[in-house]
This record gives C-alpha cells, structure tokens and sequence, in this order.
C-alpha cells in the first residue's frame, strides 16, 4: 500500500506572523530584517507584496530598499515564531503522531494511518489549509505524495497557499520537467557537478547512470537518483521521537570589527559559556571543537580541533577556540563575525576517562574547573542567569553604535 505524506510548508513563516500581531502590516510590502544598527543588515523573510518587487531573503537592507522604496521593515520576534510553530505542529499532531518537523517553519506528516478517519491525503491537506488560517491568521502550502522528497517538492511547487498531489501515476509528468534543483537536498554544488554531465532536469537525473552519479556524487549522488525516481522510502518520524543531539554551537556577528586579539578572546568567552551551559544541561561532552570566522568582506574560513579528553568545560572550550583562532587567523586582521560548535558529541556514560598516574594534576585541575562551571550552573538556575557571569565578559560586552 502507498504511503500518503504531507509536507506542510508556512507561506513566509516570520513575515505571516509579524502581520498577525500587527495587521497595519498587511497595507503593502514588509520585510522582517536583523537590526541595521548592529550590522545583521539582511532580509530574513517577506511578503507577498513585497517578493512582488523583486526582494528576496538573505539579500541586504539596502539592495531591497532599492527595489522597494516604500518597503516596511520589521525586526524579528523569535519567541513569537517559535510558539506559532508550536501551535502548527499541535494542529497537525491531531490527525497524526507521526510529525516530524523539517526547520521551524515546515513539517512532514505521514497520514497513511488516518485515512479512514480524516479523508483522502488532498483532503487532509486542504483541511489543514483551512484550519491554519482560521486559527493562526497564516496560510501554508502543502505537497501531498508517497515519498518525503516528493511530497517537499509539492509544496514548493504552487504558492501560497495551495495543495499539490503527486502521484505514483502522475509523477513523472510534474517532477521530471522540473530542474534538478527542485529536488531535496540538490544544491548548488551539485546542481553545477550534474550540469557539467548534461543533467539539468530531474528526469535527465532519473535516467542517468547510478554508478556514474555514485562516483562523481558519491552518497548525495545515491540519494538524488533514488528521490528523482520516486524510490524514496526515509520514514516520517514521530514527534514524539527522542532526537540526538549532534552538536552545539552559538555564532555572534559584532557591532563592529575586531582587530584585537583579547577582545575577540571575551567574545570567544561568551560564545563557550553557553555552549557549555547546554552541554552540561544535556548531559554531554564533546570530543571535537569547530570554529567559524567571517571577515568583513563575507569571506569565511572553518577549523576544528579534536580533543584528547571529551569535556564540556567552559575554560577547556574557550582555549581551545583561540588556539585554532590564533593558529588559522592573521593577527589583527579584522573579524565580524566568529561561530563555536562542540560536536562530536557523547553521553556521560561514554565519556569514562582514562586515569593517568603521570597526569594527576590534570585530572585534579579538570575535577575543580568541573565543580566550578556546576557551581555557576546551580546559581543560574536559582538566580537567572546574569546572577553569576565572567568579570571579563561584562567589560567586554558589544555595544550596538549609538544612533545620533
């Protein structure tokens, strides 16, 4: 028996809500942006009126200003989009456990099961469609199909809200015209790779060489060739499915660029003492620290160092941060933005440590700075967590630039 999966996709997912909390935004073009004053100057989502001026997300303020004069500009309320995202997944959780959310703004479902409670997969999907808009004030589009790569293809495949059915009969006649870059996961790296050989619509992919596309592709190339053939059997998770957790991190652009290595090193601090807070919430270490560093120009460069004892020490963190910083960074050369990931990642019933008798003071220097990073977790529990913070992280805090 076919599968039916849905992919529900929120139509402009931050702008939909910014107009729902406030609807004097609904009278033309608006954009939700990061704050211009702190240098987060892109676009992060937009409506319909203003995607109709030629703006598009992830371009600068001011290139979509230039498009758009008039266009409204709105900063993000993150909690807001996190409890509407919430409140989508409960409404689709009412015909289906089986729910797996795909980013905060997209979901699939696998009704197969409920079918005979709630209609056919199309009727679903418009029900769905309906009941977003009456109660959440937002539309969605969803795709409707027997396999996950196709059922995220027909969302994309008519907005806004909408409902695409593709079929085990009529798949090759919607999917295979469309280009490769149509289908899940097909980037532009492989989108280039595949061109390169004459592949430039999924049905040229369909009937291509397995083997040719496994050597050039590798595994991604076993994974486009089976999804452009409609053999895609991944399952649709519960909801209710533990997900391990596979790496940490936290990223920071700066309110202006950093030249001086111990300011960057506060900062670094910053970054590490909540990614070790979260570990340690979580009850992991890591095995491996990564590091990202963009220039003011964009350009970026990615390091990591692996560990020779897993840990979720803020201190062990921070070093090792500014070692592979300071061994893979010119010095003074100006940095704007730095991420840190732990990944990696193991439980504390994987982490036992191998005792030294040559190493003692190690072990004992890593048992006090384990007490001490728990001891500053209790009182942020009790407290909040501005009670306890790094006397060098409060001189060393950003400031937005003043507005004159």
């Amino acid at each position: 028996m076919p599968r039916t999966i849905l992919h529900c996709d929120c139509n402009s997912f931050y702008a939909s809500v910014e107009t729902v909390l406030n609807p004097a935004l609904a009278s033309g073009p608006m954009a939700v942006c990061g704050d211009p004053e702190s240098r987060h100057g892109i676009i992060l989502a937009k409506n319909e009126a203003a995607k109709a001026f030629g703006v598009k997300t992830a371009e600068t303020i001011w290139q979509a200003q230039r498009k758009c004069p008039g266009l409204q500009l709105v900063p993000p309320h993150r909690e807001a989009y996190v409890e509407y995202s919430r409140r989508a997944n409960r409404i689709y959780l009412e015909y289906t456990d089986l729910v797996e959310p795909f980013g905060i703004d997209e979901s699939f479902l696998d009704v197969t099961g409920s079918l005979h409670l709630f209609g056919t997969g199309q009727q679903i999907a418009d029900t769905l469609r309906k009941r977003m808009k009456t109660e959440l004030g937002i539309t969605i589009s969803v795709g409707v199909s027997f396999n996950k790569a196709f059922a995220k293809l027909g969302s994309d495949y008519k907005k806004p809200d909408a409902t695409t059915l593709i079929t085990p009969e009529n798949y090759q006649q919607i999917v295979w015209c469309l280009p490769v870059g149509a289908l899940l996961y097909a980037g532009p790296k492989a989108q280039e790779k595949l061109h390169l050989l004459g592949i430039d619509t999924i049905g040229q992919l369909a009937a291509a060489d397995a083997s040719l596309l496994h050597h050039i592709l590798g595994k991604a190339g076993d994974i486009l060739y089976t999804y452009a053939r409609g053999e895609d059997q991944d399952p649709v998770r519960s909801f209710y499915t533990h997900q391990q957790v596979k790496s940490v991190g936290k990223g920071m652009t700066f309110a202006h660029n950093l030249t001086d290595m111990e300011e960057v090193r506060i900062q670094v601090m910053m970054l590490c003492d909540h990614i070790g807070s979260r570990l340690r919430k979580r009850h992991l270490k890591c095995q491996t620290v990564q590091v990202l560093i963009r220039d003011p120009n964009f350009r970026n460069i990615s390091r990591q160092a692996t560990l020779s004892t897993p840990t979720d020490s803020t201190r062990l963190l921070t070093e090792t941060a500014m070692s592979i910083i300071a061994q893979h960074w010119t010095a003074k050369k100006p940095i704007r933005m730095v991420t840190v990931t732990a990944a990696s990642l193991l439980s504390m019933e994987q982490t036992g440590e191998q005792l030294s008798l040559f190493d003692e003071g190690a072990s004992l220097r890593r048992e006090k700075q384990e007490k001490l990073d728990r001891a500053v977790d209790a009182l942020r529990g009790k407290y909040g967590r501005d009670a306890v913070q790094y006397g060098a992280a409060l001189r060393g805090k950003p400031q937005k630039k003043q507005k004159k």
